[in-house]
């Protein structure tokens, strides 16, 4: 099986969708010998900053001399970015030799007559193989939705249980009330390890630690008000943490310190258990930590930022760091997202903000709200909606482009999934002019 052919077996399998459960994971997995079995994990969950709090306690870690896996969804640059060892990205060569291996154990279950896995479960499955393979002394793992019935909650031998800001998202799927969603993302909290959690709002915090109580685990929260930053801006932020001093991080927004502390909470933790994490290891991870697509600067003059604002609790964290980092100049916005979201709320939190937004068609047709659509809800909150190209990411890329001076501002929001389609219109672009001169 080559690469092409491995990504064509999966977008093939994408189409029957995703069901939550555990049962059909469980029976693959053992088919394939049970990797996960063999792995130490940190795991991850919540509703916003997951992969902020997974790039930061990942790179810290590989900066420990540790051997760290990386999963993660969904991807912005590429495919592959999905799974990764000490952040560099899985080779094709072997994504194509474990997707055959897992196909030849999915033919199996089919003869026996066994339910057949969804999409994101047999890449859960590769995911296992080849951390197995890499003997990863760690594997910080992202959920994928919810928690307690997520593909990624079959693995037993969690080391911590760490939670990212938990908000209001996927309502009716895993849970009708705040309340619910966090009973749902407490799922994976196993008895006896660690748990910590960023500062969390409503009941969230109560019901984290009812649960960590109730499985014999410790329970740290990290606190904001511990945060000091020494400057900041669009370009990066310099703060100290409780003992961690003098720190950087080039990933931005008002937002991303809250991120920050959560994983320097998992550090305290992972030492406390022996992991030897000193302090320049601390400081070299954070300054090296990159997100792509989480208010992400791909460019200056217009100063053009990426950022998967695509739920209410994110486009209002989007709207303090643009009103804190850009007063009194024009802002240009381009705005994608899917139909299943509250695409109405944001429209509200942003478009006041906004000099004009250009609404754009998802890859994602199906899941994708038109353009126009998208545009008729905007009307009501942006002073200027231009629906440039019948919904082109490239045609509002350009015209933004065209459109914007110097010192003005360009934010690409919305669902993560066409932010590449994004930066790489803008990349060819960029060369294109450069090509001009």
């Amino acid at each position: 099986m080559t690469y092409r052919e491995a990504r064509v077996y999966l977008d093939e399998m994408s189409k029957y969708g995703s069901v939550l459960g555990l049962d059909t994971i469980r029976g693959l997995l053992r088919e394939l010998g049970d990797p996960q079995d063999d792995l130490k994990f940190i795991h991850i969950a919540g509703t916003n900053g997951k992969g902020s709090v997974l790039a930061y306690t990942s790179m810290i870690l590989s900066e420990a001399g540790y051997r760290i896996g990386r999963y993660v969804s969904p991807t912005v640059v590429s495919y592959l970015e999905r799974i990764q060892v000490d952040a560099e990205w899985i080779r094709e060569e072997a994504f194509a030799r474990l997707t055959d291996k897992v196909r030849d154990a999915i033919a199996r279950l089919e003869e026996a007559g066994e339910p057949l896995p969804t999409v994101f479960e047999t890449e859960t499955a590769i995911a296992f193989l080849y951390f197995r393979e890499m003997n990863c002394d760690l594997v910080v793992l992202e959920a994928g939705l919810g928690g307690a019935l997520d593909a990624t909650n079959i693995v037993k031998n969690t080391v911590c249980a760490a939670f990212a800001s938990i908000s209001p998202d996927h309502l009716g799927v895993i849970g009708d009330t705040l309340d619910e969603i966090a009973e749902n993302k407490a799922g994976i909290i196993k008895p006896g390890c660690a748990v910590v959690s960023a500062a969390q709002r409503g009941n969230v915090s109560r019901i984290l630690k009812g649960r960590a109580k109730d499985c014999g685990c410790t329970y740290a929260e990290a606190d904001p008000a511990q945060v000091d930053i020494i400057e900041e801006s669009y370009r990066g932020i310099r703060f100290s943490y409780k003992e961690f001093r003098n720190l950087h991080t080039h990933m931005t927004g008002k937002y991303q310190t809250g991120n920050a502390a959560a994983a320097l909470e998992v550090i305290r933790i992972l030492r406390d258990k022996g992991y030897e994490i000193p302090d320049s290891a601390v400081k070299q991870g954070m300054e090296k930590t990159r997100w792509p697509g989480r208010f992400h600067v791909i460019g200056e003059k217009p100063v053009f930022i990426l950022d998967g604002a695509h739920n209410e609790d994110a486009a209002l964290r989007l709207r303090e760091s643009v009103e804190s980092y850009f007063p009194g100049r024009r802002r240009l916005g381009i705005m994608g997202v899917f139909r299943d979201k509250d695409y109405e709320r944001i429209a509200q939190i942003m478009g006041p903000v906004m000099d004009e937004i250009r609404p754009v068609d998802l890859p994602d047709r199906n899941r994708g709200l038109p353009s126009g659509e998208l545009a008729r809800t905007l009307e009501k909150y942006c002073p200027c909606v231009r629906d440039a190209g019948q919904g082109s990411v490239e045609s509002a890329v350009e015209v933004a482009l065209a459109d914007a001076g110097d010192t003005d501002v360009i934010l690409a929001f919305g669902s993560l999934s066409y932010l590449h389609e994004v930066k790489a219109a803008y990349d060819r672009i960029r060369e294109a002019d450069e090509k001009r001169v």
